[in-house]
Parts: C-alpha cells; sequence; structure tokens
C-alpha cells in the first residue's frame, strides 16, 4: 500500500495534480454527455480542489523541527474532512426536487465520489486513485445501459375535482390505461350545492428510473377527461 511521503517535490505535486485533473475530466465528460449542469469544468475543480487540500495537507506533515506529537497536535486530517462536509452542500444544489419529482442524485453522488477520488491522488495514493476511477467510470457508462432497459414501479396520488353528471373517473381510467397506468380509486368528497366532486385516486406505472414522461401527462390527461382540475405528488 503506497503511504503518503512527509517531503514533498514539484514532480510528485504535478503528477498528483495531473492524475485529478485527468479523472475529474473523465468524469465531467460523462456528465456533460447527460446535459447536466455540473459537467466537465465543475468535476475538474471539485477534483483538483480536493488535490490541493490533501497536497496542503501532506506539505504540513514535514515533522522537521517539530516535537514528536506533532501529528496529533497538526490533526490535519480536519482539512480533508472539511472538503467532504463542504461537497455536501454543491451534492445538494445538484438534487431537484419538482412535484415529486427527484433528479440530480447520480450527479450529486458523482461529485462526491470524484472529491474522494482528488483525495487518494493528493495524498499520494496513486493506484488506489485510478482504480476507484476505473471503478467509477465502469459504474457511470456501464450500468447506465442497464439501467436504461429496466423499469421501475412508480405511483403518483392524483385528486381531480368534476362535475358530478361527468364520467371524468372513468374516462380518465381509460386514457391511463392507455398509456400503461393503472387507476385506484380512494376516495371521493361531493358537493351537492356546487354539483362538483372532488375524488382521490393512486396511479401506479411502471418507466425506465431516470426518465419522467407518464407523471407529467397527468395534467392534460385529466383536462381532456373533463376535469376541472387535477392536482398529483409523486408517492416517495
Amino acid at each position: 500500500m503506497e503511504t503518503m511521503p512527509l517531503a514533498l517535490d514539484w514532480p510528485d505535486i504535478v503528477a498528483r495534480l495531473a492524475c485529478a485533473l485527468a479523472a475529474g475530466a473523465a468524469f465531467g465528460v460523462n456528465r456533460s454527455e447527460s446535459g447536466k449542469a455540473a459537467g466537465l469544468r465543475t468535476t475538474i475543480l471539485v477534483c483538483l480542489a480536493a488535490c490541493v487540500a490533501m497536497l496542503q495537507a501532506n506539505a504540513l506533515l514535514d515533522q522537521a523541527g517539530k516535537a514528536k506529537d506533532g501529528f496529533a497536535t497538526l490533526d490535519l486530517m480536519r482539512l480533508p474532512l472539511g472538503i467532504l462536509t463542504g461537497m455536501g452542500f454543491i451534492g445538494a444544489g445538484a438534487v431537484l426536487r419538482k412535484d415529486g419529482l427527484v433528479i440530480g442524485v447520480t450527479t450529486a453522488a458523482t461529485l462526491w465520489f470524484v472529491t474522494v477520488v482528488g483525495l487518494c491522488f493528493g495524498g499520494g495514493q496513486l493506484r488506489l486513485g485510478w482504480v476507484s476511477v476505473g471503478l467509477g467510470i465502469a459504474v457511470l457508462w456501464g450500468l447506465r445501459f442497464i439501467e436504461r432497459k429496466l423499469e421501475r414501479g412508480k405511483a403518483a396520488w392524483i385528486t381531480v375535482c368534476y362535475p358530478l353528471d361527468a364520467d371524468c373517473p372513468q374516462r380518465l381510467k381509460d386514457r391511463l390505461a392507455q398509456i400503461g397506468c393503472s387507476l385506484e380509486p380512494r376516495g371521493a368528497r361531493f358537493n351537492e350545492a356546487d354539483g362538483m366532486c372532488e375524488g382521490r385516486h393512486l396511479v401506479r406505472w411502471k418507466e425506465p428510473f431516470d426518465r419522467h414522461a407518464v407523471a407529467p401527462s397527468f395534467d392534460a390527461l385529466g383536462r381532456a377527461s373533463g376535469a376541472v382540475s387535477l392536482q398529483w405528488s409523486m408517492v416517495d
């Protein structure tokens, strides 16, 4: 197992930075190809920042002129640990949630992973870093093709408001069935004074985990079925 040297020289520093740059670029190309906001420049900067943090910690490990307990006194590992903690804020910014749909989780995980890889390179663990890069790229590129073929069961709550004399629920059920969804009634509230009914339903369907084509179509299907209004939210 490689160990972090106590003394740094510029060829070693350049080699570590170059590894971090190449690793960040490899992950950035994948994110950019997928159209993610956190793309090439973001992953490179994240990986380089982690690498520089470890280089700074490595540089401060030089014990020349320090007491034997200098390692414990310095507690330099707080620096890389702080980098990992700070990545939580950037990762949280990459995750978006709207109407129950959650996107950006893979990008957030990639940024966190790239940070750890940068820490490996900055600490001189070049072999471990490149093995991690290989595994990470294999997961992002290789498993993507498998995930595209897998379908995930999804569900959403739909609240439909429609006139009492309308056959909106049945029409909506038929339209949803055409796109592979099932509609299960879960209660209704009648208002005879207004001549309106508010029904609550559970919709179930399957589609690839990273696609969100079915749920956004609920509004249009509700209007086409005679609904006055329709609200929906994903079931976590």
